[in-house]
């Protein structure tokens, strides 16, 4: 059975971090290609980072690009997303996702193109 379980989620100020985690099963992890997307109310569902198979190649979106950090552990079937510098705007439900690349990674920045997520975990940035 697939999973892919998001943690780490939660509420803090502006400016704040939080370190978000998801653990994923039943799949090859260091075949796939892993992201981060998130969705606010309303909004469609916006990309955020990515991170090859190794762990050396990641892509960020130009608004989070300096501030956040993806990264994998291989080991552990996880993949991390350390966000510095929230801003309120960035207030929403956060997904990891993965996808099937191999040994290859070209960034992909479409849900579409991901087709295993988890349930997500929220984040509220507010004083």
């Amino acid at each position: 059975q697939v999973q892919l379980v998001e943690s780490g989620g939660g509420l803090v100020q502006p400016g704040g971090s939080l370190r978000l985690a998801c653990a994923v099963s039943g799949l090859t992890f260091s075949l796939r290609t892993m992201g981060w997307f998130r969705q606010a109310p309303g909004k469609e569902r916006e990309f955020v980072a990515s991170i090859s198979w190794s762990g050396t190649s990641t892509y960020y979106a130009d608004t989070v690009k300096g501030r956040f950090t993806i990264s994998r552990d291989n080991a552990k079937n996880t993949v991390y997303l350390q966000m510095n510098g929230l801003k309120p705007e960035e207030t929403a439900v956060y997904y990891c996702a993965s996808y099937y690349s191999g040994r290859t990674y070209t960034p992909k920045t479409k849900p579409s193109d991901y087709n295993y997520w988890g349930q997500g975990t929220q984040v509220t940035v507010s004083s």
